[in-house]
């Protein structure tokens, strides 16, 4: 497993890669690893003869500097982690590496998406999202580049980005990977005690019954049932429980007739904020 810092090195060594016809996969992460990252490390050596892995916690997607400053960045165990799983290259920059003095001031025009759920939520946070994202796709340029499902919102944004640039770039989402129990990895889930954790578990029983149940009830009528799975276990700071349509995120009153639906959720557990979703169809 080759590890590099500098654009520059890396740029030379995937250069010589693609020359000899080698297809790229990359996957961006902000470190902390868990078996999420790992599953897509797995499908990405399924997807592409190379597979490149980011780590770098990205300043410009916190709009919280304490959000920035409590977030995980054991690098060795994700080393280590990455080797394990047969990763070919890891790309680990400075910040300084990644936002010159003299960097352009970015924005691209997301339109709603931008605007609601997480664009509402935390203002810029996919401006920054978009801005490092850019510039990983610009200095990889992967053939294919894979996300998780369970930061689905983020995925739209990232294929509008792709779109609105018009990079040959396909992008492959990932079913969330979840324990045993049903919980969401996330690298945040470290901060939550063994209680944080079992009482986290209602939001994928919450997930659960509308899905299984929203072809019997309204969809106001579901929304109430699964608000109050979570306020049974002790969840009342719930930032957002939506029901929409996959192609838009705007909500929807009715499933009938709709293609393709996602409900999305957002609540706090112990002061962390855990954020999930579910494809209904």
């Amino acid at each position: 497993m080759k590890i590099f810092k500098t654009k520059r090195e890396l740029d030379a060594y995937l250069l010589g890669l693609r020359n000899t016809g080698n297809t790229v996969a990359l996957v961006p992460t902000m470190g902390a690893l868990h078996e999420g990252h790992l599953s897509l490390i797995k499908e990405a050596k399924m997807s592409a003869d190379i597979v490149v892995c980011s780590i770098f916690v990205n300043p410009t997607q916190f709009n919280d500097p304490e959000d920035l400053a409590k977030y995980p960045q054991p690098l060795d165990e994700d080393l280590h982690l990455l080797k394990a799983a047969n990763c070919d290259i890891v790309f680990t920059p400075t910040v300084s590496e990644m936002y010159p003095s003299d960097d352009p001031e970015w924005h691209i025009d997301l339109g709603d998406l931008d605007k609601i759920w997480e664009g509402e939520k935390r203002p810029g946070h996919f401006q920054g999202v978009t801005q490092i994202v850019f510039k990983l796709f610009k200095l990889v340029e992967p053939d294919v580049a894979l996300f998780g499902q369970k930061d689905f919102q983020q995925v739209m944004v990232i294929q509008r980005m792709v779109e609105l640039k018009s990079l040959p770039v396909t992008i492959k989402i990932c079913p969330t990977v979840r324990d045993v129990h049903g919980l969401a990895l996330s690298s945040r889930n470290q901060r939550l005690t063994e209680s944080g954790k079992s009482q986290a578990l209602a939001l994928y029983k919450a997930l659960n019954h509308i899905k299984n149940n929203i072809q019997q009830h309204s969809v106001a009528q579901i929304k109430k049932e699964a608000l109050t799975i979570l306020q049974n276990e002790g969840i009342t700071e719930i930032e957002y429980l939506a029901i929409c349509r996959s192609s838009t995120l705007e909500e929807i009153e009715s499933l009938k007739g709709e293609d393709h639906a996602v409900v999305l959720l957002v609540a706090w557990v112990e002061g962390v904020r855990l954020i999930d979703n579910m494809i209904l169809r």
